[in-house]
Parts: structure tokens; C-alpha cells; sequence
């Protein structure tokens, strides 16, 4: 899965594509100007997969709070959520599973068919740099109950659900954007802790992707991040856990994964992994050559990646090749359910935005 840059599908992506086309794509802010701009560019995409493909992943990570995409000035109507910290404090699941509602109808009509997201981390480290309010809280059977209600309603609205980080972002002091992140905990504290979520998420049968963390856990190997582990995953996900859908890693260029490991490496460790869908957000240079080698895996294994993200896409609601109607859908809903627990709405953030602008 790929970024790309701008606001069109340009030359370079077009090459990318005619080489083979990838799973899928994913949008940034830098590629949004307006909502009809972002229709538009989710059809253009659509178009480079041929026709009778299984439908690709468009992907975008819209959580809520900071980590929003679609977001005033550019798109104004797009209802802006708090951070999921203010719709874990609530204890509504029925709440959390109608924010999902909202946020995927919305996203849905945009052409969008999977959301990074929720985040099922424990927020358990107040200097955690990254995470945050990004977590639902700091109780892990909250944090589980809270992100799998609003995993039903984004997937209500037939958007995918993407948990992460998996096994747990939640207690790092460092950002992995940045650096390799480390964690000490002892296999008893993750199994109460950090994992709670995740069992929670794979028991539930809702999540049919998975995002890992670029963190090393020292007692589940010592020296390689969860990325790249030939233990991690394999044992705890996959073993443990049974799960059996799309494990995608976070974003590879991240400093964690890019300052260590160099593409081949990578594409050996996700193999050991069992990873199945490589992120590459920002160079289709370094995109080309860790897919040049995933090339060399062995045939079997190639099989069975292939087969979960052929599942994944299956799935996936085709929103992209239907017109863009012209609006956002359940923006009344979502101003509804703003107003009633005091959050901005739409109008809120718009107001703000342009007197920013004005400052500016």
C-alpha cells in the first residue's frame, strides 16, 4: 500500500501502477483540498485497478482528535471528532459504535472502504509522545469495550476497522516515528495490559486488519521490532490469538524501521513476520524496492498473504466507483451528537479554522 503526493493521480504513480498495482493507497491532508477534490481523486485512483480486480483498498487514517485527515479549513462539513480519550471517558458503547456510524458513512461517501483505525493501545504512560488521547483510556477492558463498538459502527457504515498497534503503543516515552522504540514489561504485564484489547478485538471477529508497532518488546525478542519479529506476531497473533486476517505494518518509512533495516531486510522480516501489506506513505522509490523483494519469497508464502488480503478486499465496498453524491451524508447526526456531549461541531471547527486564517 502506497501515499502518494498532490492532489491528482500524477506520472509517477501512474508508472508505479502500470509495474502492478498495488493493494491499495492511502490518502494524507496533503493530498485534500476540498471534499469534492477528494471524491474526485478516490475515483481517478479507482480507475488505475482494472476492472475486474478485487475492489482496492483507499485507506486514510481519520481517528478523531489530532489524528484527523479530513479536517477544516479543507473540509469543513466532515464531522471533527474529539479525541477518542473524550469518547472513551463517556463508557457509551452505544455512543462509540454511532461516532463510528458517522465517521464512516462520511468517509464511505468519499470513496474511502478502510480507516486506520481504532486505536485498541492502552494509554498507561502519560509521557508517551505518540498515543496519548489517541487511546480510548488507560483501563484496558474500557479501552476494548469502548474501540470494538466503534469498530461495529464504522464497519455498520461498510467501512473496514483497523486495529493497532499491535501488542501495545500505549507505554512507550519515545515515538517511533523518530526511533526504535523499547519496552521491558514482563509477558505477565503485557498479558493484562497491553493485550487485553487485542484478544478483546480478535475474540469479537470484527477486525479484519491489523496494524503492528515498530517497538521492540524485550520478552518476546530482545532484538527485533514486532514489525519484523519472527516471534511476535507469528506466536502471539497469529498462535496465540488465532488470528487469520491482514496484518499490516505500520508505516515502514517511520525512523524505527527505516534508520535500522533496509528493504530486503524488511521484506524477510515481515516474511518471518507473517505480514502480509507492506505501508510505504510517502517514496514509491523505497515502495519499488522492498515489493521488488517480497518478489523472492517463496511461493507458498506469497500464497498465503495473498489470500488474506484477497479475503480483505472482498469485503470492501466498492465506494469508489459510484458517484460522489454531492454531499456529506449524517452531518445533522454528528452535529447532534456534538452538541448533546458539548464537543465542536462542524461549525465549531470551521469558525476557528478561519479566524486562524485570518491571524494568519
Amino acid at each position: 500500500m502506497v501515499g502518494l503526493h498532490g492532489h491528482t493521480v500524477g506520472p509517477e504513480l501512474r508508472s508505479f501502477f502500470e509495474e502492478g498495482p498495488p493493494a491499495g493507497v492511502i490518502l494524507f491532508a496533503r493530498n485534500i483540498e476540498d471534499a469534492t477534490q477528494v471524491s474526485d481523486l478516490n475515483r481517478e485512483l479507482r480507475s488505475l485497478w482494472p476492472s475486474d480486480a478485487p475492489t482496492p483498498l483507499i485507506a486514510i487514517d481519520q481517528e478523531g482528535g489530532r489524528v484527523r485527515r479530513l479536517r477544516a479549513p479543507a473540509t469543513p462539513d466532515v464531522s471533527p471528532w474529539p479525541p477518542m480519550r473524550a469518547v472513551g471517558d463517556t463508557t457509551d458503547p452505544d455512543l462509540a459504535a454511532a461516532v463510528g456510524q458517522v465517521m464512516g458513512a462520511q468517509l464511505a461517501s468519499l470513496g474511502f472502504n478502510l480507516d486506520f483505525a481504532p486505536v485498541l493501545d492502552v494509554d498507561s504512560n502519560p509521557d508517551n509522545p505518540v498515543i496519548g488521547g489517541r487511546a480510548f483510556g488507560s483501563d484496558p477492558d474500557t479501552v476494548a469495550t469502548m474501540a470494538l463498538a466503534f469498530a461495529r459502527g464504522l464497519q455498520a457504515a461498510d467501512v473496514l476497522a483497523c486495529g493497532k498497534h499491535f501488542p501495545g503503543h500505549g507505554d512507550t516515552d519515545t515515538d517511533s516515528h523518530l526511533t526504535l522504540p523499547r519496552l521491558s514489561h514482563t509477558r505477565e504485564r503485557l498479558d493484562t495490559v497491553e493485550l487485553v484489547p487485542f484478544e478483546r478485538a480478535v475474540t469479537s471477529g470484527d477486525f479484519h486488519c491489523m496494524m503492528t508497532a515498530h517497538i521492540v518488546f524485550e520478552a518476546l525478542d530482545a532484538t527485533t521490532p514486532a514489525t519484523l519479529s519472527p516471534h511476535v506476531l507469528p506466536e502471539l497473533l497469529r498462535r496465540r490469538m488465532g488470528y487469520d486476517g491482514v496484518v499490516v505494518t505500520d508505516d515502514l518509512e517511520m525512523a524505527a524501521i527505516a534508520n535500522n533495516f533496509e528493504p530486503p531486510a524488511i521484506a524477510s522480516g515481515g516474511a518471518a513476520a507473517d505480514v502480509d501489506l507492506f505501508l510505504v506513505c510517502h517514496r514509491l522509490d523505497y515502495a519499488r524496492a522492498i515489493r521488488d523483494a517480497i518478489a523472492e519469497w517463496p511461493d507458498e508464502r506469497l500464497r498465503r498473504s495473498q489470500a488474506r488480503l484477497e479475503a480483505l478486499r472482498s469485503r470492501a465496498g466498492d465506494h469508489a466507483a459510484r458517484p460522489w453524491p454531492g454531499e456529506l451524508p449524517d452531518q445533522a447526526r454528528g452535529a447532534e451528537i456534538a452538541q448533546q456531549q458539548g464537543w465542536a461541531t462542524a461549525q465549531d471547527e470551521a469558525r476557528k479554522a478561519a479566524a486562524s486564517n485570518e491571524v494568519a
